[in-house]
């Protein structure tokens, strides 16, 4: 659902007005530090109603401002010409409050399939070289993007597992059996769900890592916290079982010591770790490519385009796969994009590509001399 135009007010350093976003690529030039990635953050931030940077919606309010919003018209299907939808953020005094349509949300999962979005930036590296929970982060995203069901037992897992830590912290061990049967209910649904979305996003990721990088054999490992062998899903019952074979460890520790939290995602080559050995460019090209499948895996899920938003991810590429990796970006439903004043960005443009040049949170349309 491509977005029409975003309005802001005192949000970042942008500049207060309406931006208008009618066309299927939007490309912002400008130089480090001049507001284009903060472009990107606004429509994310209406996208799901968080920023992609930070947890702190008081960061996002200009600097000397405790207050601010976005608002955004949006297309209600490929098929529609004119405006059929809003979604309106505004901070204030600490409080958030979000408005599609006209009807205040309570809950960001009424958001999620709006205007569904897959961001490409620096901090993707994470999902490749970071630690753990950022590749658990990331399987999550691609799950939540389309199965509202998923997102609601990631929430009842955190909500038990924080509540079963408490129980071990405070020796309330009468409880366990209680939480266990909950814990064991959410998190079999989660691993078996994970084991099923790794096993299609490699279908899409293993061939087109080796087709660009030449590199054959590449592949996602799910290592699942709980097992019981290597080709059959845990059921609820053997979860409990792990859950209180484990409790001994887990009353000393005050944690809970197995479960999907635990989880671990590797990339492996002929069995072993790949990334331990692999260059910053074979990562920084995975990390690339890992965004590029989860835009396809959304699409073959859901039989819709996704918003793609790139931020200068293809600086980190060598020009050659740069090339390769645009072309096998997947068909969108809207391309946003930043470059650098000296990168040939031209080059990606087409004849209905909307250009502005970003200067100290300014905009300016190609061509025009005042903002938009």
């Amino acid at each position: 659902m491509p977005v029409l135009s975003v309005s802001y007010s005192s949000f970042r350093n942008i500049t207060d007005g309406t931006i208008d976003f009618c066309a299927k690529e939007i490309f912002f030039v400008g130089e480090n530090g001049q507001g284009k990635s903060n472009l990107l953050e606004s429509i994310y931030c209406l996208a799901y109603g968080s920023s992609f940077r930070t947890r702190q919606d008081s960061e996002l309010a200009r600097n000397g401002s405790s207050v601010y919003s976005l608002r955004s018209l949006y297309r209600g299907s490929n098929d529609e010409l004119d405006f059929s939808g809003s979604v309106q953020i505004s901070f204030d005094g600490g409080k958030k409050k979000i408005v599609k349509n006209g009807k205040t949300i309570k809950d960001r999962r009424d958001l999620v399939t709006t205007m569904p979005c897959v961001v490409f930036c620096h901090d993707d590296l994470q999902f490749v070289s970071g630690e753990p929970e950022r590749r658990r982060f990331f399987l999550d995203q691609c799950l939540s993007m389309y199965d509202l069901s998923y997102l609601d037992s990631i929430r009842g897992y955190s909500r038990v597992l924080r509540s079963r830590n408490a129980c071990l912290k405070n020796g309330r061990f009468e409880l366990l059996d209680v939480y266990d049967a909950q814990l064991a209910q959410f998190g079999a649904e989660i691993q078996k769900k994970r084991a099923d979305a790794v096993f299609k996003f490699n279908r899409v990721f293993c061939p087109l890592y080796e087709e660009i990088s030449g590199i054959s054999g590449v592949s996602i490992f799910y290592a699942p916290s709980w097992k019981k062998d290597e080709t059959e899903n845990i059921s609820q019952e053997d979860a409990i079982r792990i859950l209180y074979e484990k409790r001994s460890s887990d009353s000393i520790l005050f944690t809970t010591t197995s479960g999907p939290h635990r989880d671990k995602i590797r990339f492996i080559k002929n069995g072993a770790d790949f990334v331990a050995t692999a260059s910053t460019g074979q990562r920084r090209l995975i990390a690339v490519l890992l965004r590029v499948a989860q835009s396809l895996f959304f699409a073959r899920a859901t039989n819709r385009k996704p918003i793609l938003l790139l931020d200068d991810v293809l600086l980190e590429l060598d020009p050659t796969k740069r090339q390769e990796v645009t072309a096998h970006l997947p068909d969108y439903d809207q391309l946003f994009c930043t470059f650098l004043p000296g990168e040939p960005w031209e080059n990606y443009a087409h004849e209905k590509t909307k250009t502005y040049t970003i200067k100290n949170g300014e905009w300016k349309w190609q061509n025009q001399t005042t903002i938009s």
